[in-house]
């Protein structure tokens, strides 16, 4: 069996997951990355994206919309703005994202417009992967 580290999944309403992974994909502001057992220590922000956790036993997916993940060399915290499981993600759900990412991209100023953009288009990315529709 492959040596596993400690997932724990968190937002604001309630602790999502906690146990024994064996790898991350974390969907990072800064580009997508993978932890394993023993990765340096690094934090980043996260993008809306898809957050994949492999286990000895299986994946488990999320939607998460935001928010910041701590890796160590023993496991990986995440503490999201707003987490789903993927499987219970509905159109009503991405609706609500994308009219969040709508009302920041039309308020961004000259400070915030290219992450508002970056946002916007991330949630759209979202929504495509999903299979959801972002209008």
């Amino acid at each position: 069996m492959a040596d596993t580290m400690n997932f724990d999944l968190v937002s604001p309403e309630r602790s999502l997951a906690s146990f024994a992974a064996t790898e991350v994909q974390i969907p990072g502001s800064e580009g997508d990355m993978t932890a394993m057992l023993n990765h340096a220590p690094i934090l980043t922000t996260l993008r809306p994206g898809v957050l994949s956790v492999k286990a000895p036993d299986g994946l488990s997916e999320y939607v998460v919309t935001g928010g910041f993940a701590e890796v160590t060399p023993e496991g990986v915290t995440v503490i999201a703005e707003r987490a789903m499981v993927k499987s219970d993600v509905t159109q009503e759900d991405m609706d609500g994202i994308v009219v969040g990412a709508k009302v920041a991209l039309d308020g961004a100023n000259e400070a915030t417009q290219d992450a508002a953009t970056k946002t916007h288009a991330d949630v759209m990315a979202l929504a495509a992967a999903l299979g959801l529709s972002a209008a």
